[in-house]
């Protein structure tokens, strides 16, 4: 039957229940037990309620399968327990209907435990059939446009996202324990910063000012730090008006904290033990699989320089090459395709060829450390080594998972770095860092020696889950728009 034979059968089955003067949508139930409470009550009356998920009538009696949040129990109604027009009502019911039935635990002869049932109530009256029960969702993307019905017929999908849950519970737990503090910051910014990336626009009418949706909560909780907040964290929803493939959605969730009177060094030891604690409480141990390759998060982690990673990966020695010709030549000589449109300067095209050539090839956890200082506009220089900035990455499988560094402090350097990113940006530069005078001027009030520590919460979850794309793990992921049905 075509589905919209199915629905027109499920509306007559809605006016026939109208008819009878019974409300197909209550405001209240009673339910008393879940199903999981019910099915250990043997012997005993319970009043459950959820979804019918299966309908099976024989005559005079009919079995059901209900099933709420926490599991299924089998439904036995029988004309003899129940009154002629009580039993004919069950007519009216359909796969999806959401019900409320009181009865005694039991077993059947089948050895399944049930309810028999002596009274129920319609609670809500479904108007479509499942997906599995006439077509199935046939494209992908109709699973994340239609989650509600993906995360019905697919279990599998809802524990994906318990261990999501669970992820951010552990990282909370994880600060809190160290003594951080919980804040937020703005999700509306008169200067969009923190990051380099594309901001969404939009207007405020009273003020008449234009106003960005933060790219990161970075410079807000540094602010913070000079405020005199020494531990800081925050855990929110950042937006960038960028592309969307496997490992980016416009709409992420981040958490990021600032540690005042630490390092990068400091960061790392924190990390190992975030990170691996996290691994353990998910999988029970330091390793797991990811699309058929074993991880293994023992700390503490693997070390490899941002330049010996790339020189390992595409042969160019980063070291020895100052100048931005002299790097684009190398990277002609060495036919390595790069697509440079609206990339300009040394720390961009240094960035673009990392990614194109080593990153991906980085399978195991590992903390790829000082990145050339070009690269981070808000990062301090290592005192070691002036053209290398005090930072990390982690990474695993390919996956940016953390970025972190020593903060920059001193306020006019800060200054001339977001000047050169300007400069940049009028020689074709895409995507730069813009000026923030007032983040200057808290600078010049003084912050102290400071590191600062991003995580990417939703590569995190996709990589523990092993799924391929950040659509798996979010339950809402941006799509184009839905094509329009002809009717």
């Amino acid at each position: 039957m075509a589905l919209q034979d199915l629905q027109k059968e499920r509306l007559k089955k809605l006016k026939n229940i109208q008819r009878l003067g019974i409300n197909p949508y209550p405001s209240k139930s009673n339910r008393k037990h879940t199903t999981q409470i019910a099915r250990k009550m043997m012997g005993k009356k319970v009043v459950v309620a959820g979804r019918i998920r299966s309908l099976r009538n024989m005559g005079k009696i009919t079995f059901a399968d209900l099933e709420d949040a926490t599991g299924k129990i089998q439904l036995f109604f029988s004309q003899a327990e129940l009154p002629g027009e009580k039993y004919e009502f069950l007519t009216n019911f359909d796969i999806g209907d959401f019900i409320e039935t009181s009865g005694e635990v039991f077993k059947t002869q089948a050895g399944e435990i049930s309810v028999r049932v002596s009274d129920f109530k319609l609670l809500t009256k479904s108007l479509r059939p499942l997906p599995s029960s006439w077509y199935g969702l046939e494209d992908v993307e109709e699973r994340y446009r239609q989650r509600y019905v993906d995360l019905i017929i697919n279990p599998d999908v809802k524990r994906v996202f318990e261990v999501r849950s669970k992820v951010i519970k552990l990282l909370r737990n994880f600060m809190e324990d160290k003594d951080f503090t919980e804040v937020e910051t703005p999700t509306l910014q008169p200067i969009y910063g923190g990051a380099t990336a594309k901001p969404f626009t939009t207007h405020h009418n009273t003020l008449d000012i234009r106003l960005y949706l933060r790219i990161s909560d970075e410079l807000y909780l540094k602010r913070l730090v000079v405020g005199g907040y020494e531990k800081v964290f925050e855990i929110c929803k950042d937006f960038r008006n960028e592309g969307i493939d496997r490992q980016h959605n416009p709409e992420f969730t981040m958490m990021e904290f600032y540690w005042a009177y630490a390092d990068y060094e400091d960061l790392i030891k924190l990390t190992e033990e975030m990170v691996s604690k996290i691994v353990k409480a998910i999988h029970g141990k330091y390793t797991f699989e990811f699309e058929g390759q074993k991880l293994d998060f023992t700390p503490p982690f693997k070390r490899a320089s941002f330049n010996d990673s790339v020189k390992q990966y595409s042969g160019i020695d980063l070291e020895n090459i100052i100048a931005v010709d002299d790097l684009k030549r190398s990277i002609k000589e060495k036919g390595i395709k790069l697509d440079l449109d609206g990339i300009v300067g040394f720390g961009p095209i240094s960035d673009e060829l990392y990614k194109t050539t080593a990153r991906q090839k980085i399978k195991q956890p590992t903390f790829v450390i000082d990145h050339p200082y070009e690269m981070r506009p808000l990062a301090k220089r290592k005192e070691d080594n002036q053209t290398k900035s005090a930072s990390f990455q982690l990474l695993a499988m390919g996956y940016e998972l953390v970025n972190a560094y020593n903060e920059l402090n001193d306020p006019q350097e800060q200054e001339r770095q977001w000047k050169f990113q300007m400069k940049l940006a009028k020689e074709g530069l895409e995507e730069h860092q813009v000026l923030d005078e007032d983040y200057i001027r808290a600078l010049e009030y003084g912050m102290p020696p400071t590191a600062g520590w991003g995580m990417g919460i939703d590569r995190f979850v996709s990589l523990l889950t092993n799924k391929h794309t950040l659509k798996d793990v979010i339950l809402f992921p941006t799509l184009r728009p839905e094509k329009k049905r002809i009717k």
